[in-house]
């Protein structure tokens, strides 16, 4: 049995926050700001991961009201998200991410970015795309307000 998940994350650049995407951290003059890493990536994975089994979002299991979540590393939510979809019964077949952001240019840790995200799903690197892309100067992307990302994830049936 297959199932598809959906999943879009958005958060507002800031001053005096690191840059995580995809579970790495990316050279750049600010980061984005929210209750944990921030890392759109990994959200809007999780996100898909969890609709595709109708488990909710990841507001729901990690909500910004509790402090232990607080700055906390996304990879390792991703790692728990990962364990619910398997006593659930499913693995990653695979994920197809788009990351859009006016800057920095992220071609060049795409592939940091997958391997990351592979190794946290224990998936293969091939069932892994990651794409980067702007909006042409328009926008809260485009004015670089903030950085976005939208994820479609394939989830299969182990048990």
């Amino acid at each position: 049995m297959l199932r598809i998940g959906h999943g879009y994350d958005v958060h507002r650049l800031a001053e005096n926050r690191k840059l995580i995407l995809g579970g790495i951290e990316i050279p750049h003059t600010s980061g984005l700001l929210g209750h944990s890493d921030a890392d759109v990536l990994l959200h809007a994975i999780m996100d898909a991961m969890l609709g595709a089994l109708a488990l909710g979002d990841i507001g729901h299991l990690f909500p910004d009201n509790d402090d232990s979540f607080k700055d906390a590393d996304s990879s390792g939510l991703l790692e728990k998200v990962c364990g619910i979809c398997r006593e659930k019964g499913y693995i990653v077949g695979n994920i197809d991410s788009t990351v859009i952001a006016q800057s920095p240019r992220l071609a060049p840790y795409i592939l940091q970015m997958r391997e990351k995200i592979s190794d946290v799903c224990g998936c293969g690197l091939s069932d892994v795309s990651v794409k980067a892309t702007t909006e042409e100067r328009l926008g809260f992307t485009g004015e670089k307000l903030g950085i976005s990302a939208h994820s479609v994830v394939l989830m299969k049936k182990i048990k």
